[in-house]
């Protein structure tokens, strides 16, 4: 199954809200995001049926290694690229907007060359001026 722009924002919310705490429901989601208890749970089935996420019995969310993968790696590009706009002058909250429009749809050749720009191996640093 390949993920839509939605289910790549859904695995990044999944992977921020288990890092917040140890656990992950769909009410969770839904309030983190905004989105109705419907679409989530709609999504939530998605995800599942394509193998990037597990429900238990009790209704706790995990991401599987592929959705782990797909989450780290839009979170990555959310991240550096809030950063760097930053960097050069955004505000916060537009460069945080910004990046995640730009997160989806940058290619892997591209942003490899602003990780190497920014000296990245794997660890936010400072951008060099």
């Amino acid at each position: 199954m390949a993920l839509q722009e939605s289910g790549e924002m859904y695995l990044e919310t999944i992977l921020i809200l288990g890092k917040r705490r140890s656990f992950v429901r769909a009410i969770d989601i839904s309030e983190e995001m905004g989105y109705s208890k419907p679409s989530v749970s709609r999504a939530v089935g998605l995800l599942k049926s394509g193998g990037y996420i597990t429900v238990d019995d009790g209704g706790c969310i995990a991401l599987t290694e592929a959705g782990l993968a797909v989450a780290e790696k839009i979170y990555e590009r959310h991240t550096l690229l809030t950063e760097l706009l930053v960097c050069l002058g955004v505000d916060e909250k537009t460069a945080a907007d910004d990046a995640c429009r730009i997160e989806h749809h940058i290619s892997d050749k591209s942003f490899e060359a602003i990780k190497r720009h920014a000296g990245q191996s794997g660890e936010h640093k400072r951008w060099s001026k």
